[in-house]
């Protein structure tokens, strides 16, 4: 693609261009598919549940086949898109996560439900996946750190307005309405994808994901991002549970601020990223991320909970901008299918698993102990974290001295 950026701005040390139109064409995709999965995630095991011989496990398996299927689509994408390009995979994804929406209502069977769920998360994962190596595309390297953040906000505005809308229009308009509008997001967003590059985004010898995830260079940031995304699904889920029922408000605004606080922190962190490099955040971010979670271990005091969701946010904000620029920075353009991926997996499968182990951990600790096992668990990923410090650092030496003694070499 061609640069926005004559040679004349270049000569002056302008910064390229970083809003470009097939850039503006990707934020429409973005909105849709976030808008499109957000808007029926806390509908569809409601309307599970409400069914005949609904029960909570019939929520939860829901919500469960909906991520397995995500994570299993993440898997595959990679390797699909190196045959069909990132538009098409894009495309097909926004089609399989909108299309199936407009059937949901036809029966409220579990076997129904599950099939649905199952090919919406197939569809949602191909938007991520496709559509993060589309993106790392269309930024220049020189604003990939704020280019990656913006998307980031454009992702989770979204979700912060989805949840809640996707549950109010279902108890006052009915399951069908909300469906509706899920699906007609998702595939009007289509109209976007011909605007974008095609095939040849995908050139060059791809990474398989298997082999990306054993490279220390994309594995350790993915490690700690995953940690790191444990607390997140721990927070949205049982976070309602672990504070007693007089303090619903402290709940309601700790849910809030946290997704805020990380939005926030996300788009600060991709500015510092292209200024002063992205491996220096990775920690920081970290050690805030687990000390949110330690605070929200006093459950009785509300203001704790509030202040410790945000410091969480702060630093799960953080940690996801610096790991995705780290990651992008490390692969040719041929590799951004397998660390969206990556990146991706992580997330799903961190909060998933998460969640499973908190909830069986708190059964014998209680919710306070139970966050601050978490805590002490995160911490933990400062281990890969400084691996990966001391092996770039390595690296840049390596590198140094390579250059010199290609330059005296030329002498």
């Amino acid at each position: 693609m061609a640069s926005s950026v004559g040679p004349e701005d270049r000569a002056a040390g302008a910064r390229p261009r970083l809003v470009t139109r097939p850039l503006l064409l990707r934020f429409v995709t973005v909105i849709g598919s976030s808008a499109s999965f957000f808007l029926l995630l806390s509908v569809v095991p409601a309307y599970a549940q409400n069914g005949p011989g609904g029960s909570s496990d019939k929520a939860g398996l829901a919500t469960g086949v909906l991520m397995s299927a995500t994570v299993v689509g993440e898997l595959t994408a990679p390797w699909l898109a190196a045959r069909c390009g990132y538009r098409l995979m894009l495309g097909a994804g926004l089609l399989l996560l909108g299309a199936p929406a407009l059937a949901l209502t036809m029966s409220q069977s579990m076997a129904w439900i599950a099939a649905v769920c199952c090919v919406r998360g197939l569809g949602f994962a191909f938007t991520l996946v496709a559509g993060g190596a589309l993106t790392a595309s269309l930024i220049p390297p020189e604003r990939r750190g704020e280019g990656l953040a913006l998307i980031g906000v454009m992702a989770g505005v979204p979700s912060l307005v989805g949840l809640p809308l996707g549950s109010w229009l279902a108890a006052h308009t009915g399951y069908g309405p909300v469906c509706w509008a899920a699906a007609l997001i998702a595939l009007v967003s289509i109209a976007a994808v011909p605007g974008l590059p095609g095939r040849e985004a995908v050139s060059g010898p791809s990474l398989g994901i298997f082999a990306g995830a054993r490279s220390g260079t994309l594995g350790r940031p993915t490690v700690v991002f995953a940690v790191t995304a444990v607390g997140a699904g721990i927070v949205v889920t049982f976070l309602p549970l672990a504070v007693a029922p007089g303090h619903s408000g402290a709940v309601t605004a700790a849910l809030f601020a946290q997704p805020a606080a990380a939005t926030a922190s996300r788009w600060f962190a991709g500015r510092h990223s292209d200024r002063s490099g992205a491996a220096g955040l990775v920690v920081p971010g970290l050690v805030l991320s687990a000390s949110g979670i330690l605070v929200v271990a006093l459950t009785g005091v509300p203001v704790a909970v509030v202040a410790g969701a945000a410091v969480f946010g702060v630093g799960f904000g953080i940690t996801q901008s610096a790991t995705i620029t780290l990651m992008y920075s490390r692969v040719p353009a041929s590799g951004y299918g397998t660390v969206s991926a990556l990146w991706n997996v992580a997330y799903d499968a961190g909060m998933g698993f998460g969640a499973v182990g908190f909830g069986a951990v708190a059964g014998f600790t209680g919710y306070p102990w139970a966050f601050v096992l978490t805590a002490l668990l995160m911490l933990t990923a400062l281990v890969p974290a400084r691996w990966d410090q001391t092996a770039a650092r390595e690296q840049r030496v390596t590198n140094s001295e390579d250059q010199a003694v290609t330059a005296e070499g030329q002498r």
